[in-house]
């Protein structure tokens, strides 16, 4: 609407005068940049979402969806399964790399390998502990993230464990969810990459093997 009515008159006034058809391009400028939204940071071929927009604020915000997922689900939901996917996926890879050098006595028969372990876990059972434990923490939590939703002040991925005092630092929600995202990358290479070579993840940086097994 904000264009018909600078367009409009500015044709009509041309016409008037019988000089040529010629229209403002100052004011189809002016009237464009006001229904165009604002570009993404991330994507710059892309509008910004604009629940993203809305939260400029929000810790790791780099407007970045181009799905537009955030359309669709709460924003608030997927921060909090954000965070979590991203603290699991830390600890994922510092496990992938410790336990090349360390296991339990009671898992010393268990395949070093990721890819070959997880089948390991499951027949022997350590897998369905782990699954037990995520159901179990899931339930418990989920009121918390439901009022959350709802309009409740709790911020997304809190749940009052901060032994180091770490969040007293404004910059630590941010260098978190960086992390985060760095970390769920990272881990899907480094289990592709065991696939691939059939070894370790230090293994293949002291032999310098990074090239499928034969």
């Amino acid at each position: 609407m904000a264009f018909v009515s600078t367009f409009v008159p500015a044709v009509s006034a041309v016409l008037r005068r019988g000089a040529p058809a010629r229209v403002s391009t100052r004011a189809v400028a002016r009237s464009v940049s006001t229904v165009t939204m604002r570009a993404s940071k991330s994507v710059p071929f892309m509008e910004v979402p604009p629940v993203l927009a809305e939260n400029p604020s929000m810790p790791g915000n780099v407007e970045f969806d181009p799905l537009n997922i955030s359309a669709y689900l709460p924003i608030k939901w997927l921060q909090e399964a954000e965070i979590k996917h991203g603290r699991v996926c830390m600890l994922a890879c510092l496990g992938l790399l410790v336990q090349e050098f360390f296991t339990f006595p009671f898992y010393k028969n268990a395949p070093h390998l990721a890819t070959s372990g997880h089948d390991y876990g499951v027949k022997v059972g350590g897998m369905v502990h782990i699954l037990m434990a995520v159901v179990i923490w899931e339930a418990l939590t989920t009121p918390a993230v439901v009022q959350m939703i709802n309009g409740g002040d709790r911020k997304p991925g809190y749940f009052g464990f901060d032994p180091l005092n770490l969040g007293k630092n404004p910059a630590f929600a941010v260098n978190e969810v960086k992390n985060g995202r760095l970390a769920m990358i990272g881990i899907g290479g480094m289990i592709h990459q065991q696939w691939m070579t059939n070894q370790g993840s230090v293994e293949q940086l002291l032999k310098g093997n990074f090239l499928p097994h034969v």
